[in-house]
């Protein structure tokens, strides 16, 4: 049977600012260590944000200056586990949403936090945070998606280094090695993404949408069909108002004015 949650406040916090969800776990005291709950409060708020048209983009973050340590171990033992079916550790791993999330990861992303944020498009750190896939050290396997997707983000060679050693390595370095979009000063991680948030949510919904599957996908079409999928996905977009109005709007020098058709 698995335990009851009863922490005192909500291990999930969900906020909108300005067409963008903020989702922060908020386990602090475990550096917000994923449990059977906090998998399914992200799972619940990254269905939130593909549903709500209102909303363009997400951001996934840690309270107290943690991003996530992983699997809450404690919780795992006890018969909670941190899956939620068909969408994967920390209800995000396997089904990440159809529109743009940005992790802002300050301190530790490591083990299965680090594969949180592998499941997001675009990362902003600080300098102060740390990346790393330790379960080998546990005699365990990166299962939540790192050792198939940090090949996919990184050179070979050195993802393999991560995966095998399970050594940390230092924000700056996953930025050199491509893993982070842009560095902020400590603490700054959150307002620095949120900035990211606001220029992708300034553009046409519809469009965005369709460029993060398309490029999320292309590398799976074989070379005679990626013409012909890439059209499939971006041929409504062209006919749709709001490419009629961007184009409208670019004629006249205004600001557009996204219907989300």
């Amino acid at each position: 049977m698995k335990p009851i949650v009863d922490e005192g406040e909500p291990t999930v916090t969900v906020t909108v600012r300005d067409r963008i969800l903020v989702i922060t776990i908020n386990r602090p005291a475990v550096r917000n260590a994923v449990n059977g709950d906090v998998a399914r409060r992200i799972a619940d708020a990254v269905q939130e944000l593909d549903s709500d048209d209102e909303l363009r983009v997400g951001v996934l973050t840690g309270a107290g200056g943690t991003f996530c340590s992983g699997m809450d171990l404690k919780a795992l033992l006890a018969g909670d586990l941190p899956w939620v079916e068909g969408k994967g550790f920390g209800g995000l791993t396997q089904l990440p949403p159809r529109k743009p999330l940005i992790a802002a990861v300050e301190g530790w992303a490591v083990a299965g936090g680090f594969e949180l944020m592998l499941a997001c498009d675009l990362v902003v750190a600080s300098e102060a945070a740390a990346f790393g896939v330790p379960e080998v050290k546990l005699a365990t396997v990166a299962g939540g998606g790192a050792a198939m997707r940090l090949p996919q983000r990184i050179p070979t060679a050195i993802a393999l280094e991560m995966l095998l050693t399970g050594d940390t390595i230092s924000a700056r370095r996953a930025a050199e090695l491509g893993l982070v979009n842009r560095l902020t000063g400590e603490g700054e991680a959150l307002s620095v993404a949120l900035e990211l948030a606001s220029t992708i949510a300034a553009n046409g919904p519809l469009a965005v949408t369709a460029t993060k599957q398309i490029a999320r996908a292309a590398a799976e079409w074989s070379r005679a069909d990626e013409w012909s999928e890439q059209d499939r996905l971006a041929r409504p977009i062209y006919e749709s108002r709001d490419a009629r109005e961007g184009a409208t709007a670019f004629a006249e020098k205004r600001a557009p004015v996204w219907f989300g058709r």
